[in-house]
């Protein structure tokens, strides 16, 4: 479908010729097909509540897209109490009940089960070895495809991008390797086949935002209804890419530093954008460092050629040190398991490890507090202490 059709244009006009916060009078003329942001109608709304999806997140504003157009919100105080964690708390990508205000501020009452979520380790600003607890921090949600951004430059890093990937596995969603600047470098076919060698059953492309070059192999991910996530290091080029893609100059671009190819922080905030073909997509800030949270079943994923060996060790619980019969060993001694590969594993393995050690304890606080206010509620139940 070709992008200058009059279905993309429409669907342009919905985001950027946004309507005022203040909307009177709205009617069925003016009233927006909320399916176009991807939402798929729940059994019953209570009355009195308004579906949308979170498009926007400024410090405790949200900007919120509905059928009646854009609003900004915030949440209900009664939010505040009934959330466990943060991680309870609206992000760009949610969809969302909220009571409509249309003159002021809008109020979030809940938030609508997520179809994926992708999340991070949260150190609160300390570094690793001195964090005393660990938070997850959800970064975006309810994403079909994640398009994992590396630059063909110095900064190119297979171990980093292996590391996005275990995430993204984790999340739901489908993880697609976007290589840019294809430009600064003379044959990108190198870095291309190290790719797929070391990360074999994803898609990757080579592409320059600036030039044009592959960006129609993007098409078949950027269909209309569906929601892609960038993820990368800054300076790696999501702000050039989606400039391309929506064919408008909306974000920011900075140039990186010739010395080491790395960039400066462009995007400050996650936001949705709609793209002429209808795709959504949510643009997030960059991340040197991606800590991994919870990520059992993104390693399990992303490493089944390391763990297809256990079942082969000699003993069950085998930790493939210096145990006899591993086959884990034997693979390493003989080349059948390439040790890069292995020692990947066992880094990615140590991190998830000492995150879920450092969000035990606050896992384990939630519970009990749970528990002791069950116990107190049902106690006053029956009658209260009896002496």
């Amino acid at each position: 479908m070709p992008r200058d059709s009059s279905f993309f244009r429409g669907c342009l006009s919905v985001a950027f010729l946004r309507p005022k916060n203040n909307i009177k009078g709205a009617n069925k003329k003016t009233m927006m097909d909320l399916k176009t942001y991807g939402y798929t109608e729940i059994e019953a709304i209570p009355d009195g509540l308004l579906p949308g999806r979170v498009t926007e997140l400024r410090r405790e504003r949200f900007t919120v897209m509905t059928e009646r157009g854009e609003v900004t919100a915030v949440l209900k105080g009664a939010f505040y109490h009934s959330a466990e964690t943060r991680v309870d708390f609206p992000c760009v990508g949610d969809f969302v009940l909220l009571h409509y205000n249309e003159s002021g501020d809008s109020l979030i009452v809940t938030v609508l089960p997520r179809r994926s979520k992708f999340s991070r380790s949260d150190y609160s600003g300390h570094a690793a070895g001195y964090a005393k607890t660990v938070l997850e921090q959800v970064v975006a949600t309810n994403f079909d495809y994640v398009f994992i951004l590396s630059s063909l430059n110095w900064d190119f890093n297979v171990t980093r991008i292996m590391r996005y990937l275990t995430q993204v596995r984790q999340s739901g969603g489908q993880p697609v390797f976007i290589l840019t600047k294809a430009d600064l470098v003379e044959d990108y076919n190198l870095p291309l086949a190290e790719i797929t060698q070391s990360i074999p059953n994803v898609p990757v492309h080579a592409i320059c935002s600036h030039t044009g070059l592959g960006l129609n192999e993007l098409d078949p991910y950027l269909m209309p209804g569906k929601t892609v996530v960038f993820l990368g290091m800054s300076g790696v080029g999501k702000s050039s890419l989606l400039n391309a893609l929506i064919e408008q100059d909306v974000m920011k671009v900075q140039a990186i530093r010739e010395v080491d190819s790395r960039g400066r922080h462009t995007t400050t905030h996650r936001q949705l954008f709609m793209l002429p073909s209808g795709t959504m997509v949510i643009d997030t800030p960059g991340m040197r460092e991606l800590g991994l949270f919870d990520a059992d079943e993104g390693i399990r994923a992303s490493f089944t050629d390391v763990e297809e060996w256990f079942p082969q060790c000699r003993y069950t619980d085998c930790r493939h040190q210096a145990e006899p019969g591993c086959a884990v060993l034997a693979a390493l001694a003989n080349d059948s398991l390439p040790r890069e590969r292995w020692e990947h594993y066992v880094a990615q393995q140590h991190e998830n490890k000492f995150v879920q050690d450092k969000t035990s304890y606050l896992i384990d606080k939630r519970a009990r507090n749970k528990t002791i206010a069950m116990w107190s509620k049902q106690t006053k139940k029956n009658g209260g202490w009896k002496k």
